[in-house]
């Protein structure tokens, strides 16, 4: 009597494991093994998430800003093909006198905004933008800018010229969550500026000169073109140039005495047009300065206006600085 009643519990017993196994096989209808959909065996992990808004500080102001702003209107053409690079959108940029590599920006999708010296006010009150980005060209019309939207000044200072355009990027990497991909493009123009800087140390004397209504204008360490000595190696073949935006007024008489070994030429007639606009090499290339060892040594060198004029401090504009700057010591 005892053997049966234990025989009946231990029936009940594998009955009620028999009936849980069913129920389980019947949660998978295609009769395949039940392998769960996430493989982690962890919880998981809360990623941490951005901030909603940065402040960021420049030498007019500071602006708070919300992270990742959807309408960006750009008054500088380093900011805008930096944007360009990293892939963010813009809504609004001036047209007139974009930079060639930067055309693609005079479509009709993009807001005409005006000029950079004189944005459209009107316009940039009707679009609402999240922020604007201005240069130097652009500052005197920060306050105005400022009442529309949070407008940061985005500018080189050319006696820092590395630091300021890497603070720049980072910035820019900071406000938009491409922090990584600036860091890439930073890590990789200083490798290209290192090598260029060890063989430019031993190519001779350089000198830089601007082109503009048939007269010429030398920049040295510190100008707005200075990068090519103070970053990427060049020996000036005169150090005492005075160092400021516009340059230093000077001769032909003065690059055949300085007697440069590499020039460096600037074309703003090219870009900027004005009275008395000629061809840069129709200026330089004159009795006195094919007396020059540029000259002799075919070691004339004709930068793009587009990035050493109208843009530069962009991820863009900073490669291609490096690779013409480069051709000097092929």
């Amino acid at each position: 009597m005892k053997k049966s009643f234990v025989t009946i519990i231990l029936t009940l017993v594998l009955a009620v494991i028999v009936s849980a196994c069913g129920g389980n096989n019947a949660n998978n209808s295609s009769g395949a093994t039940n392998v769960p959909t996430d493989v982690s065996t962890e919880a998981p992990t809360e990623s941490p998430t951005a901030p909603a808004e940065v402040t960021i500080t420049h030498s007019l102001g500071t602006a708070t800003v919300k992270s990742n702003p959807a309408k960006v209107a750009v008054f500088d053409y380093g900011v805008l093909d930096t944007l360009d690079k990293l892939g963010i959108e813009v809504a609004a940029v001036p047209q007139d006198n974009l930079p060639s590599y930067l055309e693609k920006y005079k479509d009709s999708k993009y807001e005409n905004a005006g000029t950079l010296f004189e944005p459209d006010f009107e316009k940039l009150s009707a679009l609402g933008p999240d922020v604007i980005f201005i240069g130097g060209r652009t500052s005197e019309a920060y306050e105005e800018l400022n009442k529309i939207a949070p407008t940061i000044l985005v500018s080189i200072d050319y006696a820092s010229y590395a630091q300021s355009f890497e603070s720049n990027m980072k910035m820019i990497g900071q406000l938009f969550g491409k922090d990584a991909d600036v860091a890439a493009e930073i890590s990789a123009i200083q490798t290209a500026s290192a090598d260029l800087s060890a063989k430019a140390a031993n190519a001779g004397k350089a000198l830089i000169l601007l082109t503009t209504g048939g007269k010429i204008s030398a920049y040295g360490p510190g100008s707005r073109f200075g990068i090519i000595h103070d970053v990427l190696g060049f020996v000036p073949a005169d150090a005492a140039i005075k160092s400021d935006t516009h340059g230093q007024s000077v001769s032909n008489e003065y690059v055949l005495e300085t007697n440069p070994d590499i020039l460096f030429v600037v074309d703003r007639d090219s870009v900027a047009g004005g009275e008395g606009a000629q061809p840069a090499k129709q200026v330089i290339e004159n009795d006195l300065i094919k007396n020059t060892n540029a000259y002799k040594n075919n070691k004339i060198f004709y930068l793009s206006p587009g990035y050493w004029y109208l843009s530069g401090g962009g991820l863009i504009s900073a490669k291609e600085m490096i690779n013409e700057a480069a051709k000097a010591v092929e």
